[in-house]
């Protein structure tokens, strides 16, 4: 199973396949809440992300979707390494990278770079925008002057801009093209994985379709691996070669794209999914929306036994709110953290309260 947990006697090695390029094992990463001026003293912490694994192969697109504080931008950070991992595990091509000083990470870096949410805040304004994707390419060290200017230009041109752009300073594009100078810029030093931080989401529909279909060409053309997280699950559904869905610093449910969409089993995922526009009117106007209930619980203080019971529609008491689910096997490469999983797909919110209590044995 690739979810695996520590045991008691601290981190046994793991099991990795040839093919697998990222492991992310029981990833935590708590924020300390401190009380005091002169003297802090940590009175809480917020479990931002609270035990998180899965695996990604090499050539292949995980998709992250989850609603907003679930952890997703918070996982991509300790993924690489911006943010320290309170505890868990990051191996990338067979090496754990999770304690690795910053001389160590520095040649890493080369193979692990970041496409920002914002275009608009993740590009220096101060800075001309060859000198913003020559960035990595000057502090790596790779080629002399006349040969970083070469690599930038024909990287310009293969993101759809001009190479004379190159002297142009970013507030002279638009917002897709300014996300356009983002995918240069992690392209530059040639990255095995490029993890994509909501790319899309700030972008134009028409716009948005420019900068996946690019995604979708450069993975084919240099190789690439992604780990691609949004909000929209029409865009994940578009790019991703497996889903996997984040509830409040948690991986509830993870698949591929296909079963995921067709034959979800996380109450979580089947609210997400009936929330997704459908471009038949018709079709649209007879589906039953599944409305939660309830905010999303405080990170501080969580909910025990299953973190989603307090708005989960097939909540029983006496178990849901009293054992923490594992991420029960449903299929090849199918799990999800669920107790009462749901049996078929599509159902309205009666429905499901209606179904018998089957726990997943």
């Amino acid at each position: 199973m690739p979810f695996g947990r520590r045991d008691a006697n601290g981190q046994p090695p793991l099991e990795i396949r040839d093919d697998e390029l990222l492991v992310v094992d029981d990833l935590k990463k708590h924020f300390a809440v401190t009380r005091g001026i002169i003297f802090q003293k940590q009175i809480a912490a917020v479990k931002a992300l609270d035990g998180v694994s899965f695996r990604v192969r090499e050539g292949e697109t995980l998709g992250v979707v989850g609603e907003s504080g679930c952890g997703k931008s918070t996982m991509a950070r300790c993924i690489m390494r911006l943010l320290e991992p309170t505890s868990g595990r990051v191996v990338f091509r067979g090496r754990d990278i999770t304690k690795l000083s910053r001389a160590d990470m520095r040649p890493i870096r080369r193979e692990m770079m970041m496409i920002f949410q914002d275009p608009y805040a993740s590009l220096n304004s101060r800075k001309r925008v060859g000198f913003i994707v020559a960035e990595a390419l000057e502090v790596h060290r790779l080629g002399t002057e006349a040969e970083v200017k070469r690599r930038v230009q024909e990287l310009l041109e293969v993101v759809g801009l001009n190479p004379e752009h190159y002297n142009r300073f970013p507030h002279e594009f638009s917002g897709g093209q300014r996300q356009r100078i983002g995918v240069a810029r992690a392209l530059a030093v040639n990255p095995k994985l490029i993890v994509c931080d909501e790319p899309v989401s700030a972008l134009d529909v028409s716009v948005q379709a420019q900068i996946l279909n690019l995604l979708k060409d450069l993975q084919e053309d240099f190789g690439l691996t992604y780990v691609f997280i949004a909000h929209d699950l029409n865009v994940v559904r578009h790019i991703s070669d497996r889903v996997m869905v984040m509830y409040l610093g948690h991986a509830v449910e993870l698949a591929d794209r296909f079963t995921l969409y067709e034959a979800p089993k996380h109450p979580y995922t089947g609210a997400l999914l009936s929330a997704v526009p459908i471009p038949d009117p018709t079709v649209g106007r007879n589906r039953k929306q599944i409305v939660l209930e309830g905010d999303v619980p405080n990170p501080i203080n969580p909910p025990s036994g299953c973190w989603f019971h307090p708005r989960c529609p097939r909540f029983r008491e006496g178990h849901c709110d009293v054992e923490e689910p594992p991420l029960y096997p449903f299929g090849d490469d199918h799990v999800a953290a669920c107790h009462y999983p749901l049996e078929r797909w599509p159902m309205s919110e009666e429905e499901m309260r209606m179904l018998p209590q089957s726990a997943v044995g």
